[in-house]
């Protein structure tokens, strides 16, 4: 499986890579090659990002060994969950995970399960050794590249979201992800005042945390 997985990576990047040099060349019909371009990569997805908050801070405070120790229990405790709502994890670099899952509905659930999860785990320890999740989801059209990156507007949308705007504890999405997931139980939309670039609207969600029966923005 890892062997087909790299071939059909390495044939998406190929073509990906032949079709962006025909596009430069002089007197290229750019729209034809775009309109290529997005059908052979052109999918629907819904895209998250997640960050830790604090955790630069954290690392200067406490060095590598701790910057260690926290991304390994992330991953421990989220990719689980992950998996059990059927997405799929593409990247991880330092402290922040990519994800796409094929169900918006499914994605804003995981989130929320994460969140969840990360609140039990932290219950009781000291504040350098809790774990505090930000997350980011957008939902819409994007290339997506193989198995390993997506790219799109409400990607970068996503990206702003969950690792510059958000805060601990706080999942928020686009517009897409709102309209996508309106009426979902348990669950309520704050609208932000200024989306990040690449999507009109933006919001921040409403949820119980299990562990402590409080509403967290």
């Amino acid at each position: 499986m890892s062997t087909r997985r790299t071939i059909f990576t390495s044939a998406s990047e190929d073509r990906l890579e032949r079709l962006i040099a025909e596009r430069l060349k002089p007197g290229a019909d750019k729209k034809r090659i775009d309109e290529r371009i997005w059908d052979l990569f052109g999918e629907d997805w819904c895209v998250m990002f997640t960050d830790l908050s604090g955790f630069s801070r954290r690392v200067a405070e406490f060095g590598i060994i701790h910057f260690l120790q926290t991304i390994q229990e992330s991953e421990r405790l989220l990719v689980p969950i992950i998996e059990d709502h059927d997405g799929f994890l593409l990247k991880v670099e330092g402290d922040s995970f990519l994800v796409i899952f094929r169900n918006a509905h499914k994605a804003l659930r995981c989130s929320v399960e994460m969140q969840r999860a990360l609140a039990a785990y932290d219950a009781g320890k000291p504040d350098e050794e809790k774990v505090l999740l930000c997350v980011g989801l957008g939902y819409g059209r994007m290339l997506r590249i193989g198995d390993t990156d997506v790219y799109g507007t409400e990607v970068n949308a996503a990206s702003k979201l969950g690792e510059d705007r958000a805060k601990a504890w706080e999942i928020l999405v686009t517009g897409a992800v709102r309209d996508q997931c309106e009426g979902a139980a348990g669950i309520a939309f704050t609208e932000l005042g200024e989306p990040p670039s690449g999507c009109d609207r933006a919001y921040k969600v409403e949820y119980e945390l299990k562990a402590s029966g409080t509403r967290r923005p």
